[in-house]
Parts: C-alpha cells; structure tokens; sequence
C-alpha cells in the first residue's frame, strides 16, 4: 500500500460503549486510568486542562498510520459564534487512518469517572483504541482513545437512535444536514488555536501539524492553505470571550 493510501477502518479496534472502553483501562497501581490521544487542541496541556481538570502524566507521543483532517462540522463552533457558514469556515478537526502517515501527538491519562462525560462531549467521533510510541520508538503497552472519522449514517443510528429529535437537537437547529462531508473549511478561531497549540509544544510539532493535516479535499495541506487562501488566520485574535480558551 503507497504512502497516503487510506487504510481499512475493519482492522481498527473500535470503542464503541462504555463497556468498550472499560476494557482498555490501565490498572497500573489499581486507579482504572483512560489514555487519551490529542492531536489537534488538546496538543495544548492548558487546553487539555480546560476539558480535563484532573489529567495526569501528559507527555509527547508519535501516532503512525494517521492523518489529521478538517473535513466534519461541529455544533460548537455555531453556539460560540465562531462559524462561518457563509465561507463554509465550519470544519473541526479528526483523524483518519492513512497508511505512511505519522502524527505528533499527545497522550495522558483521566479518571475512569471521566468517561461518560468524555463520551457524550466527543459524541460525533468514532473512537478507537490506537497504541502511539515514544519520540523514540517504543510502543506504548495501554492504548489509548482516539477521536477519530466517523460516518453520518453512522452517527444517526448509533449515537441518535435513529431519532431526528435527537438530531435536530444536536445538530439540524444550526441548518446542519450533514455533518462529515469534504465542501468545508476549518474554522478559523479553531484552526489558529491548534496551529498555536503545536507550536507552543515544540518545533517537531509544530511542523508535523503543519505538514501532516489536511482540508477536507485531502491535499491541501495546512502549511499550504496558510500560505494562500487561509492567510491571516494566524494574526487575526479570537473573540475577547473566547481568547483564553482559544489562545493556543
């Protein structure tokens, strides 16, 4: 398989409960600890902390067979006054497995408790079960939850039970029919708080960042996207509200 050949998702370990994700807890010293992955704001420990108060043993990891990539509406974005459906500025931030693809990432720890809160704020992901390695090479022994592509049809009858209420509540309020779709482009505020949040963690992620994420049409790198249509992103500020939570 060539390099940037998307992988087979069916050889991918899902978590798809919270039965799921019991089962990859760490026991270490008895705690019943979740390991999640961050690649795109939660490069960001401070970011991290705003989600996940009590975290533990944040560190740097590398994440092999992935790519990043804006390609799926959010709500938030919308209820923040931060979307900008008139340029379709309207995209956050997954993974997709993606064969010669590396990642930059990090990886900490939450409270088993944490859980089903994490579950429900992350709801339109697919998460899987991935081991990163060390910037050296070795392999993590506890995988760790990662946020990854998920599919409308998917989402629907998975996460809404097949209800339009639940969809409607979720999403059709802010005139959004579909939501993982390849027409869109990052959200502004967002995409310049990952940028900042890989930069603020080191040179090495800062240009993995830049190289290793995409658009939706799966080219367009975000190094090339600020060089060209996305210019000025980086020098525009966050709205006062949103400034700490979105500085980086």
């Amino acid at each position: 398989m060539s390099s940037g050949e998307v992988r087979d998702d069916s050889k991918l370990i899902e978590l798809k409960d919270e039965s799921d994700f019991e089962k990859v807890l760490s026991t270490d010293g008895g705690l019943g600890l979740l390991s999640v992955c961050g690649f795109g704001s939660l490069l960001s420990e401070r970011s991290a902390r705003s989600t996940f108060p009590d975290l533990i043993n944040f560190r740097v990891a590398r994440l092999n067979g992935f790519r990043r990539v804006f390609a799926h509406v959010a709500p938030i974005f919308f209820e923040r006054g931060i979307a900008k459906p008139e340029t379709m500025e309207i995209s956050s931030l997954s993974v997709e497995p993606c064969e010669g693809e590396t990642l930059i990432v990090t990886v900490f720890e939450i409270q088993r408790s944490e859980i089903p809160s994490f579950i429900k704020r992350e709801h339109e992901f697919r998460f899987l079960a991935v081991f990163p390695e060390t910037l050296d090479g070795k392999l993590f022994t506890t995988p760790a939850a990662l946020c990854a592509r998920y599919s409308d049809e998917e989402f629907f009858q998975n996460r809404c039970k097949g209800s339009e209420d639940i969809y409607f509540q979720q999403y059709g309020r802010h005139n959004i029919h579909k939501i993982w779709r390849d027409d869109v482009l990052p959200c502004r505020v967002y995409l310049r708080h990952c940028v900042l949040a890989a930069k603020n963690l080191s040179d090495a992620a800062y240009n993995n960042f830049l190289d290793h994420t995409f658009l939706a049409d799966r080219k367009t790198t975000i190094r090339e996207y600020l060089a060209t249509t996305g210019s000025g992103i980086m020098e525009e500020e966050p709205p006062e509200p949103l400034r700490a939570r979105y500085g980086g």
